[in-house]
């Protein structure tokens, strides 16, 4: 007779065993017990992460890198010590990097007013959202991130605190702060701080974005530089890609928001659209995103579920590129699109081919940057990005223009195009 594990041992593969593979092995139990059975049952993604996040009581923790067991670890990691390399830096604040965490750290800073899909929901509501963007970090590319969410919606007041907290990080990532405040924040940021400011709901979107469509115009022949992009949301992601895109080398691209096409002069926009509509749409194309996409080889949604219908899919030039990225529900079902004839479609889902995922981006652009100790992020390093992640895919197809997150040496390739 077999002993029995011990409730220890039991633990123990428990905690090494994630919490949605035990999920998914007990629904695929439960379905086989069942002979009537005819798919394994849906795993309730929110029930566990409700469950996960009140047994871990959130998913970071500090760990010391050396250990205080005796009274000269003491001495020397504390006081008197101590005292040797706070005088070494008071003299020379650029060895920071070099004798403290600086070198390895980012403070991923939100003010919870535009959270994944659920909009202005405050600090407590994007603590979360920020834990889990730092476990990324450090899962993925070993950089040690705090989530800071702040209780101030003022621009003003963004600024001046980030700015406060910037000596004690080695980069900044800005994270689910609304637009059009997202730009200004940003901008100012990147002029009065000396290391690397990335928005990464902006430019780690269109990094990817840019990725995908280089791939997927492969696999649809046609030259990317020649093709027609319509990008439906002139939001924070909407504008970012449309430079990137821009800045890419293509030159016909088109953006809609609530009221419309976008165009220079057009009554009622704000500044950072009438920035936009000096380097798009150069056809000065009117009216509403119907009357913008005849012809038109693209369609990336950047906006809300059901603002892409079959209907406009069908008015799109033969093999024709859908990116339905709102999450969780995008502007238009990977099957609907196909119906109305799109060759090549993406979303912002996990459960459907061609997920456009930040992950792939930000992780490897941060570590490349603190590495090499640049001060700025870069359009070429934006770029150089986008081929590297584009280029991880060595045979695209409709239902592969895009690496998977857990692709190896995802990170590494990332960030050794930030460092070139």
């Amino acid at each position: 007779m077999k002993k029995a594990p011990s409730n220890a041992k039991a633990a123990r593969k428990s905690a090494k065993t994630p919490t949605g593979v035990r999920a998914r092995k007990k629904a695929t139990k439960s379905a086989k017990k069942d002979p009537k059975a005819t798919k394994v049952a849906r795993v309730d993604y929110n029930k566990l992460s409700l469950k996960l996040h009140k047994e871990k009581r959130g998913k970071l923790e500090v760990n010391a890198k050396a250990r205080l067991r005796t009274k000269d670890d003491w001495s020397t990691l504390y006081t008197p010590g101590v005292a040797a390399v706070s005088s070494h830096l008071a003299k020379k604040p650029g060895d920071a990097r070099e004798y403290t965490i600086k070198r390895n750290t980012v403070a991923v800073v939100s003010d919870g007013s535009a959270v994944l899909g659920l909009g202005n929901i405050g600090p407590l509501g994007a603590l979360p959202v920020m834990e889990g963007k730092c476990a990324i970090f450090k899962e993925m590319a070993d950089v040690d991130a705090f989530p800071i969410v702040l209780d101030t919606q003022d621009i003003e007041e963004i600024i001046a605190v980030t700015k406060a907290i910037a000596p004690g990080f080695g980069g900044i990532n800005l994270e689910d702060i609304g637009a059009p405040k997202c730009f200004e924040i940003e901008e100012r940021l990147k002029k009065e701080l000396n290391i690397p400011v990335f928005h990464d709901d902006q430019h780690g979107t269109a990094i990817v974005v840019l990725a995908g469509l280089m791939n997927a115009a492969k696999v649809v022949k046609k030259k990317m530089e020649g093709m027609r992009v319509v990008i439906v949301g002139a939001g924070a992601a909407g504008r970012a890609i449309a430079l990137l895109l821009s800045e890419a080398g293509i030159k016909d691209i088109i953006v809609t928001d609530s009221n419309g096409i976008i165009y220079d002069r057009r009554p009622g926009l704000v500044a950072y659209k009438k920035e936009l509509a000096k380097i798009t749409n150069k056809n000065k194309v009117k009216g509403q995103l119907m009357d913008a996409l005849p012809g038109a080889d693209v369609l990336i949604g950047v906006s809300g579920p059901g603002t892409i219908s079959r209907l406009h899919v069908e008015q799109m030039a033969d093999d024709a590129i859908v990116f339905a990225l709102a999450n969780p529900i995008p502007e238009i079902t990977p099957t609907d699109a196909k119906r109305a004839g799109a060759a090549v479609v993406a979303t912002g889902r996990s459960d459907f081919p061609n997920q456009v995922n930040n992950s792939l981006a930000f992780p490897g652009i941060f570590r490349g940057a603190l590495d090499k100790g640049v001060k700025a992020i870069t359009e070429d390093m934006k770029l150089a990005a986008a081929k590297k992640i584009a280029a991880m895919v060595k045979k695209p197809t409709a239902d592969k223009i895009i690496p998977s997150v857990m692709e190896k040496d995802l990170v590494k390739k990332v960030a050794s195009s930030v460092k070139k």
